[in-house]
């Protein structure tokens, strides 16, 4: 159920495709008259965050003022941001890990779903579903819980059990969908055709802004920007928000240049590279292949050409890794005390693969915990 919006306060949200701007009243996870998803009618803003010792003010809540939230509304969080950049290797160019899944439920996730459930409280909504393959729908029902909203979880049935478990916990019904991980994105779209509120990460650009964070702390952490960034790359959305905020910080005149942005996605289905590598022809032979990097299983991402105008103006590229330099991957992160999920792991293979071009400091982004995941 979705109640009155604040009154005189609009969603900064207009439509890609047909520019109308996001109805004042009710919750749409894209556009109601052409069908296409909505994005942040402006740039995300920068100003230099106040420290203070509220408790907003102790991770993404320094950058409150960029969030499209009303003024008036509630933050929900749960301590998420603010998390440690390591130095891994000091050799030329040195490298740094950027560890997000020492973030509350695990997983980069938590920035953009702080954002979004709190706009989903602000609209008054009750009840909401999501679709996922883990730790957004871990994220997604853990921050519910702290708003007091009740949801319901689609998962694909090869989700790993200990990402089931931590849904279940928060109190989220879980919904467990044979097949491919796109099969669970259809059976919830046939339950938000009921009328129900549809919270994805996404369809929804709310969470870019909790993403942008990430660029911002960076470059607080580094006292400067770093010269290329390596991510895991499923829907995108943490490329994005890292793009976004490094732009944010250029014309701030925080950063003299973008730093170059890598995406790194799982051969056995890699859609981003494909249509680098081939052009629109390359989706013809991509599949949703099995993989032990199960949260970058995305056969269609939603925003993939903006993605891949991300990457190409930051002069990066997207990359494809095999399961077994995955696996090794996790292995060589391991040994240097850093326990993550085999999706996080594909950054290190690109690494090796790049290293030798790549302008530093280079930072890795470290997405998901390896409590997480079964660990084969």
């Amino acid at each position: 159920m979705v109640g009155r919006i604040p009154e005189g306060w609009i969603w900064p949200l207009r439509c890609r495709n047909c520019g109308r701007a996001y109805p004042e009243h009710g919750w749409h996870h894209c556009c109601p008259v052409c069908g296409d998803l909505f994005d942040l009618a402006t740039p995300i803003p920068f100003k230099t965050p106040e420290r203070q010792d509220a408790p907003e003010s102790l991770g993404i809540g320094l950058y409150r003022h960029s969030f499209p939230l009303p003024a008036g509304a509630d933050f929900i969080t749960l301590g998420e941001g603010n998390t440690p950049l390591l130095q891994v290797d000091p050799e030329p160019p040195a490298v740094y890990v950027k560890c997000e899944h020492r973030n509350p439920t695990g997983s980069f996730k938590d920035r953009g779903t702080a954002v979004l459930v709190s706009a989903l409280a602000a609209a008054g909504v009750q009840q909401a579903v999501e679709d996922s393959s883990g730790n957004a729908g871990a994220s997604f029902a853990a921050y519910a819980a702290r708003a007091g909203i009740q949801v319901r979880v689609f998962v694909p049935a090869y989700a790993a059990g200990p990402k089931r478990a931590q849904i279940a916990s928060y109190g989220a019904e879980i919904v467990e969908v044979p097949g491919p991980r796109s099969a669970a994105s259809e059976a919830v779209l046939r339950e938000v055709e009921r009328g129900v509120a549809y919270a994805s990460h996404a369809h929804l650009p709310h969470g870019l802004a909790g993403m942008a964070t990430v660029a911002f702390e960076m470059v607080d952490q580094l006292s400067g920007a770093p010269g290329a960034v390596i991510t895991p790359v499923g829907q995108g959305t943490l490329l994005l928000g890292l793009a976004r905020g490094f732009q944010a910080l250029l014309e701030a005149g925080q950063i003299d240049a973008m730093p170059r942005l890598f995406g790194v996605q799982a051969r056995a289905c890699a859609p981003l590279w494909a249509v680098q590598e081939g052009g629109a022809a390359g989706l013809e032979w991509v599949r949703e292949g099995d993989t032990v990097a199960e949260g970058i299983r995305i056969l269609r991402p939603l925003r993939g050409d903006e993605v891949l105008a991300a990457v190409e103006g930051s002069g990066g590229r997207i990359l494809a890794v095999e399961e077994q330099d995955i696996v090794a991957g996790r292995d060589a992160l391991a040994r240097r005390g850093l326990y993550v999920e085999p999706t996080s792991a594909v950054v290190w293979p690109a690494l090796l693969a790049l290293r030798q071009s790549l302008p530093g400091p280079v930072i890795l982004v470290l997405t998901g915990s390896g409590l997480k995941a079964l660990q084969a």
